[in-house]
């Protein structure tokens, strides 16, 4: 099977690195700004079948920014009786030779027409925000003389200021009756195995057959790889408890609990990201923008606002918000929304008879705030399987509506296998312990996906 060239051409700043980013799935590739020139040279990567067989090697190239005076070196300089290659072909000579014919350094578009000589197929990038300039259609000249299979792909569709219609109209003159609308920073997967259909109409290959394919049972099971991913957090942290002398100050220890799994979810968020292949992207935490600038998962106006209640029955709208069970062995209502009030997010209950026997109780994170955990990283995965590996912009994981009322049964029988849990344990993994339950709950994410 023929490994396809595929030729990746455009203007200036119009995103055909980003376009490369988002086909690679890495945010590593090139360097992406916004401003002229920044790839100067061609470069080119391999896309590999899961049996390793390359596929198709993406070139990217560097703007055209003087397709104008490429045509009018082949109007002044070429013979108009051959055909578009032969006459391509002669500019490149010019170029090689430093010909006095160029009044100017058209090396950079030398190198351009060269890839695209040697392409089996062509993406032409267009930002869909410009007028459609007379350097737009010399550019498409170029491509139209050298017989190579042209696909437009509009970029920045979603902008307020794109001319689309106008951009069909125009290429439709040309011949080019087949364009597709593919933005690289708000990514859409079912967008981009239309993409690989197309060229693969336009050049009956086989490889992107296989790459729509096997990209299609990818993104599936990315997703339950992600979900996993949140599952097993999340019945680690029910799972996670420490147990305390009943008279003894909680506040260290539930400071404790809340530094440990503030960094067990930001370690998950970078499983995430890294699963996607986001090396280079910040996840703001929980950036709500309501009164207190200290504002995280354990807050008590937090969990108010997502509207959960932590308690059932009258007493519930006592501690709404609160982030506290006080329906323990013994405890106050007074203590225990103290407790809240001061630190929220945790519940303190004996777990056993014999702890309270012998004046223990145990604290464990509360619904309230693993619906939120749970809320913000489902949140993130979403984002991620949307966002393009063009975008530069942070993510904001905030939303107003929680992931459910009531936690699913999953996370309620992890409370009750507080050994499930290695937060707090870095030599120890209960992975395996935990994954029957990880397993029930990432069907429940997935699902939600």
């Amino acid at each position: 099977m023929k490994t396809i060239q595929l030729a990746i051409i455009g203007h200036t700043n119009t995103g055909k690195t980003s376009l490369m980013r988002t086909l690679l799935r890495n945010d590593e590739f090139g360097e992406v700004k916004n401003e002229s020139a920044t790839t100067r040279h061609v470069e080119a990567v391999t896309l590999y079948s899961t049996t390793k067989h390359p596929l198709v090697v993406l070139h990217d190239t560097p703007g055209l920014e003087d397709a104008s005076g490429v045509m009018d070196y082949l109007h002044e300089h070429t013979d108009p009786r051959k055909d578009g290659v032969d006459r391509l072909q002669a500019f490149l000579e010019a170029v090689r030779t430093h010909s006095p014919k160029l009044h100017d350094d058209f090396s950079q578009e030398a190198k351009v027409v060269n890839a695209l000589l040697h392409a089996d197929v062509a993406i032409y990038v267009v930002d869909v925000r410009e007028p459609i300039l007379s350097k737009y259609q010399d550019e498409l000249a170029i491509l139209a003389s050298s017989g190579v299979p042209v696909l437009p792909v509009f970029n920045f569709v979603k902008s307020d200021q794109q001319k689309a219609d106008e951009w069909r109209q125009m290429l439709s003159r040309r011949a080019l009756h087949v364009c597709h609308a593919f933005d690289t920073v708000a990514f859409d997967f079912e967008a981009e195995m239309l993409l690989w259909q197309y060229l693969h109409t336009l050049t009956h290959a086989q490889a992107f057959d296989i790459l729509q394919h096997e990209r299609r049972e990818l993104w599936h099971e990315l997703g339950e790889k992600g979900s996993f991913i949140i599952a097993d957090t999340l019945i680690n942290i029910a799972s996670f408890s420490q147990k305390i002398a009943e008279n003894t100050d909680p506040a260290p220890t539930l400071t404790l609990i809340q530094n440990a799994v503030r960094q067990v979810v930001r370690q998950t968020e970078q499983k995430l990201l890294s699963l996607y292949r986001f090396y280079h992207t910040d996840v703001v935490q929980l950036d709500l923008h309501i009164q207190s600038t200290t504002q995280d998962i354990f807050d008590r106006e937090l969990l108010t606002r997502y509207g959960i209640r932590t308690a059932g029955g009258g007493m519930a709208g006592m501690i709404v918000g609160a982030g506290i069970d006080v329906a323990t062995f013994g405890a106050s209502l007074g203590l225990g929304t103290a407790i809240g009030g001061m630190l929220g997010g945790l519940l303190p209950n004996a777990q056993t008879i014999k702890d309270k026997a012998t004046n223990v109780k145990t604290l464990h994170v509360d619904d309230a705030t693993l619906t939120v955990i749970a809320t913000q990283l489902q949140r993130l995965h979403h984002i991620l399987r949307h966002r393009g590996h063009a975008s530069l912009d942070t993510i904001s994981t905030q939303t107003d509506q929680s992931i459910w009322q009531k936690i699913p049964t999953p996370l309620k029988k992890a409370k009750a296998y507080q050994h499930y849990s290695d937060i707090g344990s870095p030599n120890q993994s209960t992975q395996t312990l935990r994954a029957e339950l990880s397993e029930a709950l990432a069907m429940v994410l997935e699902k939600q996906l």
